[in-house]
């Protein structure tokens, strides 16, 4: 089972690599964007089949390493 994880700073959380990228994006002409967030992605390759079970360990995982759950929130998917 795969399982995709997305990470986002929560609203309100200063994001200054978004911010970086906003000004960059007005710097090459794109005038229309108003606000940037940025965020990571993390694919993981589970072996356990059983859906519930999975996200059950996913979510584990995010709470212990992969999200900063103090700044960020976080988005399972699983396929």
């Amino acid at each position: 089972m795969k399982a995709k994880v997305t990470v986002m700073l929560k609203t309100g959380v200063l994001d200054p690599q978004g911010e970086a990228v906003k000004s960059a994006l007005g710097s090459l002409g794109f005038d229309g964007v108003d606000a940037v967030r940025q965020g990571k992605v993390i694919e993981l390759d589970l072996a356990e089949a059983d859906a519930a079970t999975a996200e059950a360990a996913v979510t584990e995982m995010c709470e212990k390493l992969l999200a900063n759950t103090v700044i960020e929130s976080y988005s399972i998917e699983l396929a």
